[in-house]
């Protein structure tokens, strides 16, 4: 009787340390650094090859439709960074020259980053306009004066 609780014991044991090991390797390969452009050229070579996220805002005129890919270059505080976007996804409507843009993927030895995902907002769209009054009441809060 002690010897099979001993054997169910150990097989648990192992089974639970195994989901355990898998769990933590998933998570650790999963991680996504966030680093600005002007950190990328200091990181060194064993952060190189982890997942990154870059923020910028995508320089006018840079983007370039390319065989397989599309080309673009972000800048934040004086510093560019030339991407390539080489995912399977559609690049989102708000991606155009100006916007505000979070690149997820690698960075080469060249200086150049591949990214496999990209998001991007438009920072006009999303601001309150000059002088504007956000009180306004909604049409279809005004009173009716027809009567039936």
């Amino acid at each position: 009787m002690l010897k099979t609780k001993t054997k169910f014991g150990v097989g648990i044991g192992v089974i639970v340390i195994s989901l355990s090991a898998l769990a933590w390797m998933g998570a650790k390969q999963s991680q996504t650094y966030y680093h600005t452009i002007a950190e990328l050229p200091t990181l060194n070579s064993s952060a190189m090859h982890q997942r990154i996220r870059v923020g910028g805002d995508v320089a006018a005129g840079t983007i370039a439709h390319m065989p397989g890919r599309i080309d673009f270059v972000l800048t934040e505080q004086g510093k560019r960074l030339p991407v390539s976007y080489v995912g399977s996804e559609p690049l989102p409507d708000t991606f155009k020259d100006g916007a505000q843009c979070l690149v997820e993927g690698h960075a080469m030895p060249d200086g150049r980053f591949v990214a496999e995902q990209v998001q991007a907002k438009c920072a006009s769209k999303y601001e309150a306009a000059p002088g504007g009054d956000n009180s306004a009441t909604p049409q279809s809060a005004a009173p009716d004066d027809r009567r039936s």
